[in-house]
């Protein structure tokens, strides 16, 4: 099965915990703190992978979460930071934030990666926070929480000549017939139900990757017969082959229909170059046809030319047609829709008091990151709680807001008793 939309959820490897720990050794009263810092948490890294066409991985497997970073030990001693968590996509992946619908990016060549989300960075242990007052400090941070992200990811197809025409009218039997591709041929339209890929040596030293998307019909480019979907993979070819079917009962009406529906869709594909073919011209009735055809559609300007999928009549000729066109043929530019358009971050620092039943509730990232960072049970890490509260202004906010004793503060899922 040919998938080219998925949607999955993805989630950053949370920081190892620093520890707090006292050096103890016989004879050595009074060791200091030695309590190490956490691992940090690996990312989440999509990286294209050439062998993969189709997104066909991700059917079975929704959820990717990135190991966390080990926690700290004893003697100053690190946690060991996880790897990364590298997820292969297919050349012409497209990474949509599925929540908002921004492009985060798109990659295109081999090798091309994109870090979606950070990991955490390991706690900071004990042996940080000894100062010449406070030598045996009571205080160590948990790991930094990971990111996570729904993303959609879309497949448009990378190939250099795409494949068009209505249904039937021999496209699959052409890509058959000139490269190894295996897509299912029959006599009745949309036998073709999924884009197919093939590569065509034309010799030793020259190919060509060739897109065959399923018979295009009147309000394709509105999603009739799903028309919508299949025309997108032909966006980023260069040169479009044009099939067209020798024994329908008006191929002039086709053909204006198809460039319709491309223009309608995209008008960039309506300016790419076109190589007319007149397929099926082994049968007397369509070879009857061709002189007419060729006439008029040359004198609209188009290349036209003829062949038969069956008898591989005048394939090698086309072929080379379409590379000769290929050779002149501008480079796809990328839409404007598709550059990923990077604004300022907000200050992580800006924080919003809202009243919630008998209390406030405190909402901003550096502050639900700090309180998720805090260990509660130790007193000193409370207090560098409370002190980064009155940095970053909320507690003169809160004043601000009347808060008054013994009332509740929540910061994410905490609760905290506020006391003068």
């Amino acid at each position: 099965m040919f998938i080219d939309e998925v949607r999955i959820y993805v989630r950053s490897g949370r920081g190892g915990a620093g520890m707090m720990h006292f050096h103890r050794e016989k004879y050595v009263p009074r060791g200091g703190p030695d309590g190490g810092d956490g691992g940090r948490g690996g990312d989440v890294i999509f990286k294209v992978l050439p062998t993969l066409n189709t997104l066909q991985s991700f059917r079975f497997k929704r959820k990717y979460v990135a190991p966390d970073g080990d926690n700290g030990g004893s003697s100053n001693m690190t946690g060991r930071s996880a790897k990364d968590l590298v997820i292969h996509v297919p050349p012409g992946t497209i990474v949509y934030d599925d929540a908002t619908g921004e492009l985060l990016g798109d990659l295109v060549h081999a090798g091309d990666e994109l870090k979606i989300c950070k990991g955490g960075r390991g706690g900071l242990g004990n042996q940080h926070f000894a100062t010449s007052r406070n030598q045996a400090p009571r205080t160590a941070e948990k790991g930094e929480p990971p990111e996570e992200k729904n993303i959609r990811l879309e497949l448009k197809l990378l190939a250099d000549i795409g494949i068009v025409g209505v249904p039937n009218a021999g496209k699959s039997s052409f890509l058959a017939a000139v490269t190894n591709a295996n897509p299912k041929i029959a006599d009745y339209p949309f036998t073709t139900i999924e884009p197919n890929l093939g590569v065509a040596n034309l010799d030793e030293d020259t190919s060509i990757i060739m897109a065959d998307i399923p018979g295009l019909i009147e309000g394709a480019h509105e999603g009739v017969g799903l028309g919508d979907g299949f025309l997108k993979h032909i966006q980023r070819t260069r040169v479009l082959i044009h099939v067209l079917n020798g024994m329908a009962d008006d191929i002039t009406a086709d053909f204006t229909q198809i460039n319709s529906e491309l223009a309608l869709f995209d008008p960039a594909l309506a300016k790419k170059p076109q190589l007319v073919v007149l397929n099926k011209i082994d049968l007397p009735d369509v070879q009857e046809k061709w002189p007419a055809l060729k006439k008029a559609l040359t004198k609209k300007g188009y290349t036209v030319m003829s062949m038969s999928a069956v008898t591989h009549e005048n394939l090698q000729a086309v072929l080379w047609k379409a590379y000769e066109l290929l050779q002149s043929a501008p480079e796809v530019e990328i839409a404007e829709a598709l550059i990923p358009l990077y604004k300022p971050e907000k200050d992580a620092r800006d924080f919003v008091i809202t009243r919630e039943g008998e209390g406030f509730r405190v909402s901003g990232a550096a502050i639900e990151r700090a309180a998720e960072m805090t260990y509660w049970e130790h007193d000193g890490s409370v207090r560098r709680f409370h002190r980064l509260m009155v940095t970053l202004g909320v507690d003169e906010a809160l004043r601000k807001e009347g808060i008054e004793e013994g009332e509740t503060v929540y910061i994410k899922d905490y609760e905290l008793e506020w006391q003068d």
